[in-house]
């Protein structure tokens, strides 16, 4: 989700907590430097991991590197020129991810300036960490006009699945106005290029859940064992209630069954609050791991002074159910 005010901070906070719904917070936050970084990204290329996030400090999109997981270095601003059709306000373009095809490719949500509602764009580069160029004329989702309006679309994520199809996971931004209606998460196959999308979007799940709070967002979807798991984050992002739920899918294109239904997976704990905003990503041993964010303590806004920090963990599966686990030394 956006930041829309200007904030100042120098440095990239990094923390690694174990997180989880039934279990105890875990130790205090490893905190190196002070960066609001927030809807990561973690891309694996080579042996280097690229970190993108929503823009920070004038800065379209964020994206740093690191070797470890552990040590981080920021390289500037992942896409320094919005396309044409944007608008130029701040504080409008964020949740990056990339998925690497013949290029690499850099989905992102930003603001369409005729209509002015969030919708969904590509940018290509040839290495990974950027600078990216989008030369589209026109965003590859919207969702803002005709019979399929839901005042806009945001939260783009990439899946390849086992046979190499790549598909487009998103939200459908009905939490914006005019809408004000229940949010849904979309799924649809990409282009083999992965520049734009075809075929027909399908509905995977609605903000149904009281926990939720009316609001669901962030999709993120992985495959383990044959199955496929569907991550999302929910509620109010401004706030300590903001957490991660998840759901089992027959495939990319759904059906899916929500599994967090009374509760979410992960929660405020500890000196984190609000998590979310996740990704799932593969380590260079082939292990998964979870990027989000979360405030610190005490400060669960912007309007308190807070910013949201990158937190990775592992994942373990227990019976084919997903535990959040404690971090890597």
């Amino acid at each position: 989700m956006p930041t829309l005010r200007s904030r100042t901070y120098v440095g990239l906070l990094f923390q690694a907590l174990p997180f989880l719904a039934a279990f105890a917070p875990g130790p205090a936050a490893v905190e190196v430097g002070g960066r609001d970084f927030a809807d990561p990204f973690v891309l694996l290329d080579g042996t280097t991991y690229y970190g993108f996030a929503t823009g920070s400090d004038g800065e379209h999109l964020q994206v740093a590197k690191s070797s470890d997981l552990h040590g981080w270095s920021m390289l500037g601003d992942a896409l320094p020129r919005l396309p044409n059709w944007a608008s130029r306000a701040s504080g409008f373009t964020w949740a990056p991810s990339v998925l690497k095809r013949d290029r690499y490719v850099l989905y992102y949500s930003t603001r369409e300036a005729a209509s002015g509602i969030q919708c969904i764009s590509r940018a290509t580069s040839l290495v990974p960490g950027g600078p990216y160029d989008d030369d589209s004329s026109a965003p590859i989702v919207c969702q803002s006009s005709g019979e399929s309006s839901m005042c806009g679309s945001i939260d783009p994520s990439p899946f390849v699945d086992a046979d190499g199809t790549a598909y487009l996971i998103w939200k459908s931004d009905e939490n914006g106005a005019p809408c004000r209606a229940a949010p849904h998460l979309w799924s649809q196959r990409l282009r083999g290029d992965g520049l734009d999308v075809v075929g027909s979007p399908v509905a995977l799940m609605v903000a149904d859940r009281a926990w939720e709070g009316q609001l669901i967002e962030g999709p993120s979807m992985i495959r383990h064992d044959g199955a496929y798991y569907l991550f999302y984050s929910a509620n109010w992002y401004d706030s300590a209630r903001y957490a991660v739920g998840y759901a089992t899918c027959a495939g990319p294109s759904g059906p899916c069954l929500k599994r967090t239904t009374e509760a979410p997976l992960l929660h405020s704990a500890g000196a984190a609050l609000g998590p979310g905003g996740e990704e799932l990503f593969a380590d260079a041993s082939g292990a998964t791991w979870i990027a989000y964010h979360a405030w610190s303590a005490p400060n669960a806004s912007y309007a308190e002074g807070g910013s949201r920090s990158l937190r990775l963990a592992p994942v373990l599966f227990e019976s084919g159910r997903p535990v959040i686990g404690a971090p890597s030394p």
